[in-house]
């Protein structure tokens, strides 16, 4: 009896000690093979499958221990996929966590206001944080693999700083960007100003896309908005130079001349009544609101003062006097 109690005696220590251990080890900090070490998780990974990535990082994690204390927390069915670092005093049971809990490794990157398609794409293209699918793709290849209804991505794409996980596809940041664009230009278009010339919300997206590449200042922006708006209500030509460069394309050399006004192309607003096929650039959301709430304004002129301000006229005889007050120098 007293064998049989020494026995049982030591197994409980044993165990004791084998758990205490356990708990030892989850406990400790691992050491990493350098500083900010990381290592991606696949969709659809197992947890030994994300055990053997962690390994081919060179981070000593003991697979079996490792598994255990997942089981023990009940993570072992939950593991998040996605890219990881990890840090200084990394423990396995902090690794663990992070994995359950899918604190990824996030990289970000910044859509400027005014920006076009094209550079969008260069911005994209250019990110070392990205999977490039979209690289090669033509903008209409690209529609078709994110399933959109729609004839062209310009203006569709709203400028903002996205956090995204390390190695997402560009094509996932794309949907994410045409989504956030989409729902603002919805709320817009519900909380719009009566009587507006507009047919649709696109209709406005184009006026938007006009506003925010005429003027980023904001004293300026519902005024502006105003005059092409007017326009557009008695069917005189917006007459915007920003919509003949961009009609211009890659051949435009930065120097705006007379042959481009009067070339006809279906975004010279000198040419042609109306607002152009689609917008010209990626509005911002000041730009975005302020194609659905104008100023009140009766202008159909404006031209700028040389302060970064412009000068509103409602009669053309005004506005001739303006341009030759604040472009040719006279009084």
């Amino acid at each position: 009896m007293r064998f049989i109690f020494r026995l049982f005696s030591l197994l409980l220590i044993t165990v004791a000690l084998l758990v205490g251990g356990f708990f030892w080890w989850s406990q400790q900090a691992i050491v990493l093979p350098g500083t900010d070490v990381e290592f991606r998780v696949p969709p659809g990974s197992s947890l030994r499958a994300a055990v053997r990535q962690i390994n081919a990082a060179g981070i000593p994690v003991q697979a079996e221990l490792f598994i255990l204390l997942a089981r023990w927390q009940g993570n072992s069915g939950a593991i998040k996929a996605g890219t990881y670092a990890t840090n200084a005093g990394e423990t396995p049971l902090s690794l663990l966590e992070k994995l359950a809990t899918g604190q990824v490794s996030q990289a970000s990157i910044t859509l400027v206001e005014g920006w076009t398609f094209r550079q969008f794409r260069a911005r994209l293209d250019a990110h070392p944080e990205l999977k490039h699918d979209s690289r090669g793709l033509s903008e209409a290849e690209i529609i078709r693999r994110l399933n959109l209804s729609m004839n062209s991505l310009e203006g569709r794409l709203f400028p903002d700083t996205y956090l995204f996980d390390k190695e997402s596809s560009d094509l996932e940041l794309m949907v994410r960007a045409v989504n956030a664009m989409q729902r603002r230009l919805d709320e817009a278009w519900q909380l719009r100003s009566p009587g507006l010339p507009y047919r649709s919300p696109d209709e406005a997206l184009v006026m938007a896309s006009i506003i925010e590449k005429e003027t980023g200042r904001e004293e300026d922006r519902t005024h502006v908005a105003a005059v092409f708006i007017n326009r557009l209500r008695i069917g005189m030509r917006l007459q915007t130079d920003p919509t003949v460069i961009y009609g211009l394309g890659e051949s435009f050399d930065g120097n705006l001349r007379k042959i481009h006004l009067q070339t006809d192309t279906p975004y010279n607003t000198y040419t042609r009544t109306g607002l152009p096929p689609t917008p010209i650039a990626m509005p911002g959301l000041a730009a975005l609101r302020t194609a659905f709430a104008p100023a009140v304004s009766d202008a159909l002129y404006f031209v700028a003062r040389g302060d970064g301000t412009s000068q509103f006229s409602r009669t053309l005889d005004d506005h001739n006097r303006a341009v030759n007050r604040y472009q040719r120098g006279g009084k």
